[in-house]
């Protein structure tokens, strides 16, 4: 299958740069790749020519299309007519050696598949294997016979009756899910209705249905939640375990923390009502004591950690984005 890689960036040269080296190293390598960039200054640029990357395209993009949604949509637009699969990663990514080897494997197993997501193996999750016969903890994840312990915020969540139970991937009436961080390492593929952009691949024809949503601006938090939700009304999206990455979630190029806090709330109300435009009151309910009961936990980092001023910052803004809702709710693009 001839496939094309979209990488968006911002004012991340070095993290960038290593990224594209585990993609020199691949097993299978992409037929071409397309650096999108959105930042104000040429560094980005300067490294690329710096080095001889096989297949590379680069783009310097215009501020009217700066954003990580209208980067992608940019990227897709310059994608050779002959690609049959379109896979994006975030810059501050890192490959193992048979990643795209893995991930287009999947569309040969599931020939109807729409998209298909990598599996992130850095994200702090400690699985072991549930024996058959071991009582089961409270304070625990089981998932295919498998286990990993939950944060402290999802016990409260569970205690509280805020914890629905929904596969990983499948966000829940009440808005809140579990990520796909709560699939275990068993290299098996998983069906989802959500994944993350950052480690996503799509069939290109599905881009003359569907495309990004401009609603999100600039860094565009839950923006492939919306996206992914949205494609799998129109058929299957799954994970694929054994198509392993580190995600290093590099600060440059981040919001300020008031405006992440703020984005959390909204954009995690719009693309809420996107899956559910007209939930239960129950839900409805549990969605906002959810939003409370994070905002408590964040501002307890505040009192016991050593980046107070960021809790502040984030704090306040989640507070601003959950009012705000009352006052001005996101409009739907879609």
């Amino acid at each position: 299958m001839k496939f094309s890689l979209i990488v968006c960036t911002y004012m991340r040269p070095e993290p960038l740069m290593k990224l594209l080296m585990s993609v020199q190293d691949q097993v299978l390598c992409p037929d071409e790749i397309l650096i999108i960039d959105g930042s104000p200054d040429t560094k980005t640029r300067a490294v690329i020519e710096a080095n001889d990357f096989q297949n590379l395209k680069y783009f310097l993009v215009s501020e009217e299309n700066r954003g990580l949604t209208k980067q992608r949509n940019f990227g897709i637009s310059k994608v050779d007519k002959d690609s049959q699969i379109i896979c994006f990663l975030d810059d501050d990514i890192i490959l193992e050696k048979d990643y795209f080897e893995h991930l287009l494997h999947t569309y040969q197993i599931f020939p109807q598949a729409l998209g298909v997501a990598g599996y992130i193996i850095n994200n702090n999750a400690s699985w072991s294997l549930s024996l058959e016969d071991e009582p089961l903890k409270y304070n625990y994840f089981y998932f295919d016979n498998w286990k990993r312990k939950y944060s402290q915020r999802y016990v409260l969540r569970k205690k509280m009756g805020l914890l629905d139970d929904c596969p990983p991937g499948f966000m829940s009436e009440s808005g809140n899910g579990k990520a796909l961080s709560f699939f275990p390492p068993t290299n098996k593929i998983y069906p989802t209705e959500s994944f993350s952009g950052g480690v996503s691949s799509f069939r290109k024809e599905i881009f003359e249905k569907i495309k990004f949503s401009d609603y999100f601006k600039g860094y565009g938090l839950y923006e492939d939640t919306d996206f992914t939700i949205r494609l799998s009304r129109l058929g299957n999206l799954y994970v694929n375990t054994s198509a392993r990455l580190w995600h290093y979630h590099d600060e440059a190029g981040r919001p300020n923390k008031f405006n992440y806090g703020k984005m959390v709330l909204r954009n995690g109300w719009y693309v809420w009502r996107v899956r559910f435009p007209k939930p239960s009151l129950k839900a409805r309910l549990k969605w906002n004591l959810t939003a409370f009961l994070l905002i408590v936990i964040r501002a307890l980092n505040i009192f016991n950690s050593t980046k107070k001023k960021e809790a502040f910052t984030e704090v306040t803004g989640r507070i601003y984005g959950w009012f705000s809702i009352l006052f001005n709710p996101p409009k739907r693009t879609f």
